[in-house]
């Protein structure tokens, strides 16, 4: 009775580690699902015979300066267990970054746990890197093809056109007019445009099995946001700095209070931006993934079932809040543009 109670002890504890080691594996595929990688990983299996894990996926060129150009395919880090030589250097991926080592692949670390290796800078074509050349083609063809279409049948769409034309005049109509107004919207619809199809198409990317997580990177969202504050800044009429310095109407004891306070407002407005469209995207990213992931750990008719349908149904609004997103981020884009242009008689008449 005793090794009975002994072995069923055993079992359990052994079932309790499986669980534990099951879930840290999906949420360390959940967080290598947010990040962005040197190659598009499909799917992974465990060798039984070798008991190795086996990646499928798409490589892509590594390229490293390092006292010189270092370029070699991804396969050859696979995944940060092995270790690369180009040259007289040694090479080893380690949480997504490449950094230099020895022959053994030793990553040293600080009190704090960071390595302290050598990183060469690295202009790897990633899968983000891919996604947005991959985006930029298909737009250059869809609207070369709709500028064409209006030239050659008399300012009528044909084709695949007709579906973007309404998105087009929408995006003039009732984003770039209304907000930055009749008299200086035309300077600004190119970025508009340009900007509403870009977050849109990077956003619908993201909802296919390649595990493209563009938007939710925070590097991507702040060069977008600071292409807006570039814009809005040099764009700015000397009314827009006026009342960011020296609020008229305004007692001059409150104009030297709400000064920096509206300048501080300069650099928020862009931060909102950028934190907005990560923090949207990235955190419907993980409740998916997380959902999906559920059907391994319930393992079960019912609960694998209802994960399927809830990852379904989020996947359905995923696709509504990647057009959501696009459409919030170019509105606020036109409404700092149209702040900085706004005219003395413009701020009269409204």
């Amino acid at each position: 009775m005793g090794l009975n109670a002994l072995s069923a002890k055993d079992s359990k504890i052994s079932e309790d580690n499986n669980g534990s080691d099951l879930k840290s594996e999906i949420k360390s595929y959940i967080l290598h699902h947010l990040e962005d990688s040197h190659d598009f990983n499909l799917m992974s299996y465990t060798d039984k015979k070798s008991g190795k894990k086996v990646y499928i996926g798409v490589p892509l060129p590594v390229i490293l300066w390092d006292n010189g150009i270092k370029i070699f395919s991804s396969t050859k880090l696979n995944h940060g267990k092995t270790v690369v030589q180009s040259g007289s250097n040694y090479y080893k991926l380690y949480h997504g970054k490449v950094y230099q080592t020895d022959a053994k692949g030793t990553i040293n670390f600080d009190e704090k746990n960071y390595p302290i290796n050598y990183k060469p800078l690295d202009f790897s074509i990633t899968k983000n890197v891919v996604s947005i050349l991959f985006t930029a083609i298909i737009m250059l063809l869809l609207f070369k093809g709709l500028a064409d279409s209006y030239r050659k049948n008399g300012m009528i769409a044909k084709g695949l056109g007709r579906f973007f034309e309404p998105l087009v005049l929408y995006v003039r109509d009732e984003i770039a007019i209304p907000n930055i107004g009749k008299k200086h919207y035309k300077r600004f619809m190119s970025y508009l445009l340009t900007l509403f199809f870009f977050i849109w198409f990077l956003n619908l990317l993201g909802l296919t099995p390649l595990g493209i997580n563009v938007t939710g990177n925070i590097a991507i969202t702040f060069a977008l946001a600071l292409i807006t504050f570039i814009i809005t800044n040099l764009s700015g009429k000397k009314t827009y700095w006026k009342h960011i310095f020296w609020m008229p109407g305004v007692p001059i004891p409150m104009k030297i209070i709400l000064a920096p306070i509206e300048l501080l407002g300069v650099i928020i407005k862009p931060f909102s931006l950028m934190i907005r469209l990560y923090a949207n995207i990235s955190a419907g990213h993980i409740v998916l993934m997380s959902l999906i992931s559920l059907m391994f750990i319930f393992r079960n008719w019912l609960g694998s079932s209802l994960s399927f349908a809830l990852a379904f149904s989020i996947s359905i609004i995923e696709i509504l809040v990647a057009l959501l997103q696009a459409y919030i981020f170019t509105v606020l884009s036109a409404l700092y543009f149209g702040f900085a242009v706004e005219e003395h008689d413009d701020h009269n008449h409204h």
